[in-house]
């Protein structure tokens, strides 16, 4: 009964700090900051802290099926072992992978955050990508606290 109370509190944790970073504060953040370089600024050091949050709960949550009782191994454990898989897979490609490949694009940048258009034209690229497997991961968190047991 811990260990199933211990889950639902990360899960919990994990999938509310992706909607509210995501869908809340970063949009906030945008609408309100007078300079969308400093918006940028801030909203990146929020998702590289929600990607190690990311990684935290997602070892938790695997450890926590791992070392489930037999009957806990059943096919509703396998399910959620490859929610929370594919959620952490969302987080090494979209942040892990895409982020620096759109950090680099960001430092060659000018002072005010102009870019080339081509340089523009990639970053938008990546960004989107980034973004749809950020929507994947906070959909599969409505999944993981679902079907959490």
């Amino acid at each position: 009964m811990l260990l199933l109370r211990a889950r639902i509190l990360v899960a919990t944790f994990w999938a509310g700090s992706l909607w509210t970073i995501g869908y809340v504060v970063a949009p906030v953040l945008f609408s309100t900051l007078p300079s969308k370089v400093l918006a940028g600024t801030i909203a990146g050091q929020l998702f590289r802290i929600e990607a190690w949050v990311s990684v935290v709960c997602s070892v938790l949550l695997i450890a926590s099926l791992a070392f489930g009782s037999a009957d806990e191994r059943s096919r509703p454990h396998k399910i959620l072992f490859a929610i929370v898989c594919a959620m952490l897979v969302c987080t090494l490609i979209g942040y892990f992978g895409l982020q620096p490949m759109m950090a680099l694009l960001r430092e060659g940048a000018g002072p005010e955050g102009v870019m080339d258009s081509d340089a523009r034209m990639k970053f938008s690229i990546l960004h989107g990508f980034s973004a749809a497997f950020y929507l994947i991961q906070s959909l599969l968190g409505i999944g993981l606290i679902l079907k959490i047991r």
